[in-house]
């Protein structure tokens, strides 16, 4: 069969090269034709809703296959992973904290009082994360309730264990299948990239952001801070030695597509390809990787953290060591549930905001920004949570090899 030169050209160039191809390709199509951007902007909107389609159905599958087909006796990384979810968390919740009061930010509250209902406390977000844990199966599937799925994935592969070797054949074919569609898909994430981007640099919205220059700048900050000193530093821990190939290739094959998808939800194909490619154990990935587009909210945590002390700064609120303390471990808490509060970590920052008795109106005037500053604070804030679940899960595995050939 005679290849086409472009058909050529695609097998021999590596996708990430892709990308940052179509990631230039966007931009100058942006600046150079704004008017052209909507239209290539359905490219990207079809590649998220590809993604977002089949990801709960990928998930779901592959847990179950991996759960039924584990052999008994061989070792997973899971409890390791789920640590390092929550230290890192909690680490960023600190950074930000730290990062406010070194650059202080204040708000102009003229925004109209967002008319959403945020959870009154932790325990109202962590009753929304068990309700969705004993959501009907379809259901879940159907509104990509990630811990639903992963909650119904992990009970039939435990109940297909002892199911015929042949029934669990067919579950591992048909997460083989799954996956090939999910690779198929992953193949046009040049052009849904393209799209993204083209539509993210022609939006006029971007003007809106000159004016909280200084609170982005402390977020983003917050974020690549943890992202580049404490992820590694976290890293290096498990595996005694350079943490930056494996950070560096995380935040360029995960982080990139997740800055600008926007999802954590559309990003987990894209890190269960990665972790394949890595080399992790199958039975931690599948479950780890789904688990930390759910819990694992380092970014949300900072964000919860950054704008509520913002508030406290504004209003003149004097914010003591305790008192900031405890809004690392609240950040922390609240941003593990973030996924089950619709509105995300923006609809946390009332809860946190009334540990400085600051009222709920004002505090919706907060969350009101909190959405103008959002095409770049979600954006970076989705990038870290994302790159950080296929990082803490290769850590692990790394560390759990380390320990078997030491």
């Amino acid at each position: 069969m005679i290849l086409s030169p472009l058909t050529r050209w695609l097998k021999r160039t590596s996708l990430v090269s892709q990308i940052a191809m179509s990631l230039v390709i966007g931009i100058v199509i942006a600046l150079a034709f704004p008017q052209a951007a909507p239209s290539l902007g359905v490219l990207g909107t079809l590649f998220i809703a590809a993604l977002k389609a089949v990801a709960p159905v990928l998930v779901f599958v592959l847990v179950m296959s991996a759960i039924s087909n584990h052999k008994v006796g061989e070792a997973t990384q899971i409890k390791p992973v789920l640590m390092l979810y929550g230290v890192g968390t909690l680490a960023a919740a600190a950074v930000a904290v730290a990062a406010s009061f070194a650059f202080p930010s204040e708000l102009v509250l003229q925004s109209k009082a967002e008319s959403m209902a945020a959870p009154g406390s932790i325990s109202e977000v962590l009753l929304t994360l068990l309700m969705n844990v004993v959501s009907n199966p379809v259901k879940a599937i159907a509104e990509a309730n990630y811990i639903g799925v992963l909650a119904w994935a992990v009970g039939l592969g435990l109940a297909l264990r002892h199911s015929s070797p042949n029934t669990r054949a067919a579950l591992h074919d048909l997460s083989d299948a799954v996956t090939q569609i999910i690779q198929l898909v992953i193949r046009f994430a040049p052009l849904g990239i393209l799209g993204l981007v083209a539509t993210t640099f022609a939006d006029s919205g971007l003007q809106a952001l000159k004016g909280y220059a200084q609170l982005l700048a402390v977020l983003v900050g917050c974020m690549l801070f943890v992202a580049l000193v404490v992820n590694p530093l976290i890293v290096w821990f498990m595996i005694r030695r350079n943490p930056y190939p494996l950070v560096l290739t995380c935040l360029r094959e995960s982080g990139v597509t997740a800055f600008f998808t926007r999802s954590s939800a559309a990003n987990i194909p894209i890190n269960l390809a990665l972790a394949k490619r890595l080399g992790l154990n199958e039975d931690t990935y599948s479950v780890a990787i789904p688990l930390g587009a759910t819990i694992n909210m380092a970014g949300a945590a900072i964000t919860i953290s950054v704008l509520s002390l913002a508030a406290a700064h504004t209003l003149g609120i004097h914010v003591d060591i305790p008192t900031a303390l405890l809004l690392c471990v609240v950040s922390a808490v609240c941003a593990c549930g973030a996924s089950g509060v619709a509105g995300g970590s923006l609809l946390l920052i009332p809860l946190a905001c009334s540990l400085f008795g600051i009222s709920n109106d004002v505090a919706m005037q907060v969350v009101g920004i909190g959405f103008i500053i959002g095409i770049v604070q979600d954006s970076a804030e989705t990038a870290l949570n994302s790159s950080t679940d296929v990082i803490f899960t290769a850590a692990a595995c790394m560390a759990e090899e380390r320990k078997q050939a030491a």
